[in-house]
């Protein structure tokens, strides 16, 4: 499509169905990857106005970590830009005049912690995604939110490629720009939408919640996060899949590969329960098959001889470690009263989230509910439970929704009789 038939596509209010979005309006743009067209590139920026649209590309899948390997950006009067991390890692220039800018980014917190890796971080956003999210949208993605909110189709096909890939093909770079192409005209029409419902101001308090977010701490006992773990119910199990998961990730880092493109999680999952007591016998098990490579056979079997070696006292715990309430399955054995209080809130805040047209999980955590719901404050009151609310974390609007009908919820549960 030429740049003015694509003009008159994004132009057009009357086309009667959706309209493909084939080529970015300055055409694709150059890849920047040396010094001075990043400083150019800065200086254009520096130059545009308004809110910039902003997206990361990752290789998740196929390296490790989730480092960004193509930034890219498009503002009012600086056009859109690729640039490439891996040549330029050093973005903080860019972050710098960019930062009274409203970034517009869809799923933020998906690209916040790459950017930041880079040297860029917002001072204040607007997610699409969670915009879409609380105006109340079915489908959220970032393809599906631009067809029903603009009407345009967006080719979504390269989203889950190697972006580690060099030279990256002409096609992906097409896909690469045309997200950020019409990425402020999604949020202008979202930020209307969220205003004739009356749920703006709760947009705001999210997105600055999410700006002003802290990084994330490092995950407490990353390996129980191995899928299939929750199947083996012996300490020393337990301990194999640690060990496995530790030997992967070492791997897996030095190689920078995907952890998993090293060795599944079911490959774990079967060594740590059949715990083989050498190469042959691992080698019977799925994933360790006659075509794995010896030495790194040698490596899993020593890590599942380690676990065994383990003293008794030296052994992970069955579950994991955790500040909060226990499981709920567990609350009607341990504390009937608190299973009632905890039923009562979630069947009121589901039908206050319908009422208000969003996913409940966004009108309040679910964690949230739990912990109120274990340690309720005393007395007891809406007043208390937005202040036990806001000292979790929650936002104000959320606890000025959701405290009165919480307070309620808890002042009339019972314990069922038998």
């Amino acid at each position: 499509m030429t740049d003015a038939r694509q003009d008159d596509a994004i132009d057009s209010t009357a086309a009667p169905g959706p309209v493909p979005l084939l080529e970015p309006r300055e055409g694709i743009p150059p890849v920047v990857a040396d010094a001075a067209s990043l400083e150019e590139v800065v200086a254009r920026f520096a130059a545009g106005t308004g809110p910039v649209a902003i997206d990361a590309e990752r290789a998740s899948g196929y390296r490790y970590g989730q480092r960004a390997y193509l930034v890219q950006l498009r503002r009012e009067g600086a056009g859109s830009t690729l640039i490439d991390p891996v040549a330029c890692p050093d973005l903080t220039e860019l972050g710098l005049v960019l930062a009274d800018a409203e970034w517009v980014l869809h799923a933020a917190s998906q690209d916040l912690p790459c950017l930041a890796e880079l040297g860029m971080r917002p001072t204040s956003l607007f997610d699409t995604e969670l915009a879409g999210r609380l105006a109340g949208f079915p489908r959220v993605g970032l393809g599906a939110m631009v067809e029903s909110v603009l009407g345009y189709t967006l080719e979504k096909g390269h989203s889950a490629v190697d972006w580690s890939t060099r030279p990256l093909p002409e096609p992906w770079l097409r896909y690469a720009a045309l997200d950020v192409e019409v990425l402020v005209q999604l949020r202008d029409a979202l930020e209307l939408e969220l205003d004739s419902q009356g749920k703006l101001d709760w947009a705001r308090q999210e997105f600055a919640a999410i700006a002003s977010a802290p990084p994330p701490a490092p995950r407490v006992d990353p390996w129980r996060r191995t899928s299939g773990v929750h199947k083996l119910r012996r300490r020393r199990q337990l301990a194999a899949v640690k060990e496995l998961w530790e030997a992967r990730d070492r791997i897996a880092r030095e190689r920078d590969v995907s952890p998993g493109r090293v060795l599944p999680d079911a490959a774990i999952i079967a060594a740590a329960s059949a715990m083989p007591a050498n190469v042959q016998a691992l080698q019977a098990l799925p994933g360790f098959g006659p075509r794995a490579n010896r030495r790194l056979l040698e490596q899993w079997i020593a890590a599942v001889e380690a676990a065994r070696l383990l003293p008794e006292t030296a052994l992970p715990a069955q579950g994991a470690p955790h500040d909060g309430p226990p499981p709920p399955r567990s609350w009607a054995d341990k504390d009937p009263l608190a299973a009632a209080r905890l039923s009562a809130a979630r069947a009121a805040v589901t039908t206050l989230a319908e009422s208000l047209n969003l996913p409940q999980e966004n009108l309040v955590t679910p964690e949230l509910v739990r912990r109120v719901a274990w340690a309720p404050p005393k007395p007891l009151s809406a007043a208390t439970v937005a202040t036990a609310l806001r000292s979790l974390g929650a936002r104000p609007w959320q606890t000025e929704l959701v405290a009165p009908v919480i307070a309620d919820a808890f002042a009339t549960a019972r314990v069922p009789t038998a």
